[in-house]
């Protein structure tokens, strides 16, 4: 499944994503948020697995297993712009605003607000079709959700 993944994205024109690697491309968006502030700790790792399970109905361990997959992809794979068209592909765009919500809860969780974490939710948002003031909102709704 890494392989098949890793060889969509850096493909000229990759082929759309199936359901496994559309999670798996997220998960790794999610690792590649965590990482952006060069700061990756057991907060943020148990945050992306709690957001993976919570999406998807995964077991804590299944969650974990994810998330260990997807350092793997995030750490290969290419530039972020690859990874989130592939994602718009797979996810309709109602479900779109929950990606920028869970790249929101793993951005928070840290209680800081990092410029390399906000440009990255920005650029996200915008190769998802979520403009400024829907992803805006989306991160009201999660620090209220978080108690912030």
């Amino acid at each position: 499944m890494l392989k098949n993944l890793l060889a969509r994205l850096v493909a000229p024109s990759p082929a759309p994503l199936t359901a496994p690697d559309a999670e798996l491309a997220l998960a790794a968006l999610l690792v590649r948020l965590a990482r952006a502030d060069g700061h990756y700790d057991f907060t943020e790792k148990t945050r992306i697995d709690r957001v993976l399970s919570a999406r998807r109905g995964l077991s804590a361990s299944e969650a974990g297993d994810l998330r260990h997959a997807a350092e793997t992809v995030e750490a290969e794979a290419p530039d972020t712009v690859r990874f989130t068209r592939a994602l718009k592909e797979m996810i309709p765009h109602d479900d779109r605003i929950g990606v920028i919500e869970a790249l929101w809860e793993v951005a928070l969780v840290d209680g800081e607000r990092e410029a390399q974490e906000d440009a990255l939710i920005r650029l996200a948002s915008n190769l998802l079709g979520i403009n400024d003031r829907d992803s805006a909102l989306a991160r009201q709704r999660v620090a209220t959700r978080m108690g912030e």
